[in-house]
């Protein structure tokens, strides 16, 4: 990987610098870090919540911004890694949300609102029937495990550098930087955690992403194996390394395949769906999968999830062979709020918003970019998108892989979150839009960028 940017050395002093200012700005959060180290691991909930040397605590949220406990407010472009796309405390949701708490918050039972919005999603993803779960790990877990029952086999494929939850099934071949990854036709596979059991890693089969010709050569080396897969699952785009898109033709061909050997095409659209489209990627790049897992932005910010199968595949639950069960399934709260966010946040006018939003964002990045001379590009989606910190196209992890730079991304962090830009820190300079979202926040956007360019390439 060549260097992205001409001054290595200013980009270890600019880090310095802004992580003092950081610090000197958020003494709350380093004393309820603290606090929380005595009762929490790494002092949060989540490991991706872990923060060096201690991660930012919020309060609350309003619309496009965020409040920190030490009274910060930050145009958030995080979103909850894309759960927010209607927004913080939109008053739709806010309002269906109470009139439910007061009619009763959990039954363990059914209730209407789990019809409608099944409903809803039969009618968009092109799906007739749906189950409901409290998490995107969840609904993967659940649509393999469907799966599995449905074929009779055991053998999952993924795509490398995919991210499906935390079990055991999925949590393989995801982020491996230091390690050899294998021969493109035979990728190793490699658990994520520890405690995951080797026999479960075993038969899960990593193969590249827009690459048909790769998958076909695995899927028939398995064959010779005697392990013909289950299913296929993947992000139709791949969200988890910022946005890498499908090429032309590339999932029709991956359709195409799976049928002639009976494999179960499963669509993660925990980061796609509602968020690119009504209809998530099924609608918004009109090919068909077997089955498709929700959860993220389809409930406005409750933990709910979803399955979505044919009426062939989803008999194995409905006649009894798969017992797909969960105390919280189809909770009271989560379903209403899901229903209004169908109904009356994401509407049309609404994904015209984020793409104007996002339109403005990725034209206001690049011209920032070619102002400075710099080889990155930026690519997007409807509610989200990223700067490509090379001229190079990527396409697959490992295109990701070769300009992937930890010091950049990690500076462009403490900028943004210095200048009242709030983004997920990960892999990539990027953001995630809501409905609420305006032209300041896009403004307060394009201006950290451009002090970040500006500083990084200056003499």
């Amino acid at each position: 990987m060549g260097e992205c940017v001409p001054n290595r050395k200013r980009i270890a002093k600019l880090m310095e610098k802004e992580e003092r200012v950081l610090q000197e700005s958020t003494p709350k959060c380093r004393e309820l870090y603290q606090r929380a180290m005595r009762s929490m691991p790494k002092g949060v909930a989540s490991s991706y919540q872990a923060r060096d040397p201690y991660p930012i605590y919020l309060s609350h949220g309003e619309g496009s911004r965020v409040f920190n406990v030490d009274g910060q407010e930050k145009t958030d472009f995080h979103n909850g890694y894309g759960c927010m796309v209607q927004g913080h405390a939109h008053p739709a949701i806010v309002e269906a949300v109470s009139k439910r708490m007061k009619l009763g918050s959990q039954f363990g039972m059914a209730t209407e609102d789990q019809i409608v919005v099944a409903e809803h999603l039969a009618r968009n993803f092109k799906l007739p029937k749906w189950r409901f779960v409290n998490s995107g790990s969840e609904a993967t877990m659940d649509a393999i495990r469907i799966a599995r029952a449905f074929t009779g086999r055991d053998t999952v494929l993924k795509i490398m550098g995919s991210y499906h939850g935390h079990h055991d099934y999925v949590m393989v071949s995801v982020l491996m930087f230091d390690t050899d990854m294998g021969p493109r036709d035979d990728y190793v596979s490699l658990p994520y955690s520890g405690g995951q059991p080797a026999c479960t890693v075993e038969m899960t089969v990593p193969v590249p992403f827009n690459d048909i010709a790769m998958m076909r050569v695995r899927i028939e080396r398995l064959l010779e194996e005697g392990r013909k897969p289950a299913c296929l699952i993947m992000e139709p785009a791949m969200m988890f390394l910022g946005v890498i898109l499908p090429e032309p033709g590339y999932l029709e061909a991956v359709r195409a395949l799976t049928k002639e050997h009976g494999i179960v095409l499963i669509f993660d659209e925990v980061k796609t769906g509602i968020t690119t489209a009504a209809g998530g990627a099924v609608e918004r790049f009109g090919v068909v999968p077997d089955m498709v897992c929700l959860a993220k932005a389809i409930s406005g910010g409750l933990p709910a999830g979803a399955v979505g199968g044919t009426d062939e595949i989803m008999e194995t639950v409905n006649g009894g062979k798969v017992y797909q069960v969960g105390t919280y399934n189809g909770n009271p709260l989560c379903m209403a709020a899901a229903r209004a966010s169908l109904e009356e946040v994401m509407t049309p006018e609404a994904y015209r918003r984020l793409d104007y939003l996002n339109d403005s964002l990725m034209s206001g990045v690049d011209a920032i970019t070619a102002r400075y001379g710099l080889p990155f590009h930026s690519v997007g989606i409807r509610s989200k998108g990223v700067v490509i910190l090379a001229a190079e196209r990527i396409v697959d992890y490992e295109s990701f892989v070769r300009i992937q730079d930890y010091e950049f991304v990690k500076l462009a962090w403490l900028y943004a979150f210095n200048r009242q830009v709030l983004t997920s820190a990960g892999r990539e300079v990027g953001w995630v839009l809501s409905v609420q979202h305006n032209d300041e926040d896009v403004e307060r956007y394009l201006a950290f960028y451009d002090a970040l360019l500006h500083d990084v390439t200056e003499a």
